[in-house]
């Protein structure tokens, strides 16, 4: 099953998919890991959005590109989130593949670095992620701050 990828800044996002990007984030960040947090941290507005659909168009995953000196000094790759019916299937590498790419065509291969639940440290290692941080509690939910610094894999579509 094939999906479409668009990366867009906050301000080109249409109603919809403002919607469709908070309600898929909440669906998987606080419904279904129970954990009530502040979704809206004031960093959606200078963010590149990514947003991947299926073939009938429903928002099956998204990720956000937060720009250097936001969250960190880096590039950084943040709510990345895969709804449920899409797991197991690639959708993660795939999504997680188009942020790296686009980051490695607009900033001449920068580091970039992630806040990544800690149960995803073998996903994040098999992209080139590299662990930087002892665990730490984000939320109530393990963590570890990673680093990508090496982009010889990574494919600029």
């Amino acid at each position: 099953m094939s999906s479409m990828i668009q990366i867009k800044p906050w301000q080109d996002l249409s109603q919809e998919e403002v919607y469709d990007l908070l309600r898929l984030r909440i669906a998987v960040f606080v419904v279904e890991q129970n954990c009530p947090y502040q979704d809206a941290d004031n960093k959606d507005k200078s963010s590149l959005h990514v947003m991947m659909r299926n073939e009938e168009g429903h928002l099956v995953g998204c990720a956000r590109l937060v720009q250097p000196g936001i969250s960190y000094a880096e590039w950084s790759i943040g709510r990345v989130a895969i709804h449920p019916f899409a797991r197991n299937q690639g959708k993660g590498q795939e999504i997680m593949n188009a942020c790296l790419a686009h980051l490695k065509r607009q900033t001449t291969s920068q580091p970039v670095r992630i806040s990544a639940q800690f149960y995803l440290l073998r996903f994040y290692t098999n992209l080139g992620f590299v662990q930087v941080s002892d665990i730490y509690l984000e939320d109530n939910i393990p963590h570890i701050e990673m680093l990508l610094t090496d982009y010889q894999a990574i494919k600029a579509e």
